[in-house]
């Protein structure tokens, strides 16, 4: 199929933000199927898969206040199936890496949500549910992930990614424990 990307990278560049981690709230899955029901609307069939991913997905583990939702659509790299809905409906193309599985993610004007959307069977949808079920089903991990986010958050960052990418050891060993568990069904 042809790609019809014209925007790559980290759309509007680098943004300075403060990174706070909040207690959990349950008020974060309402927001989610809130967003949920809406990107169903909009889009109908083409949102082929949604789920609340990231730590607001997971009860009891402390977050940044951002909701991620992940969005799989048929070919992600195929913007004219969803981007024009997805931005009628209030969401903003925010970042747009066609190098790596054609991720895109659009946010919302509050930035209190982020969509990630990707192709069906891309791997990474795969391992954002293993994270996500393996926090929920084990205390342990998740308080060792939840003290590393907030020893990081009280590091100056020079951007949200910055902090993201800090995260990473810890994010590779649980899912490393996960799929030596055998958790790696969606």
């Amino acid at each position: 199929m042809k790609h019809e990307m014209k925007e790559s990278g980290l759309i509007g560049g680098i943004e300075r933000r403060e990174i706070e981690i909040a207690d959990y709230d349950l008020l974060w899955s309402d927001v989610f199927h809130k967003h949920a029901t809406l990107m169903t609307r909009v889009l109908g069939i083409a949102a082929w898969q949604i789920e609340h991913i990231g730590s607001t997905s997971v009860p009891g583990l402390g977050a940044k206040p951002i909701v991620d939702v992940l969005l799989v659509v048929e070919d992600s790299a195929v913007e004219s199936s969803y981007r024009t809905r997805l931005e009628k409906a209030g969401y903003q193309l925010r970042v747009c890496e066609p190098d790596f599985h054609e991720h895109r993610m659009f946010r919302t004007l509050k930035r209190d949500v982020h969509v990630h959307v990707y192709s069906i069977n891309c791997p990474e949808i795969q391992w954002h549910l293993t994270f996500r079920n393996r926090l929920r089903t084990n205390p342990a991990e998740r308080r060792l992930y939840e003290q590393a986010k907030r020893t990081l958050a009280q590091q100056e960052w020079t951007d949200m990614n910055a902090y993201a990418e800090d995260k990473s050891d810890i994010i590779e060993h649980i899912i490393g424990a996960a799929q030596a568990a055998g958790e790696t069904d969606g």
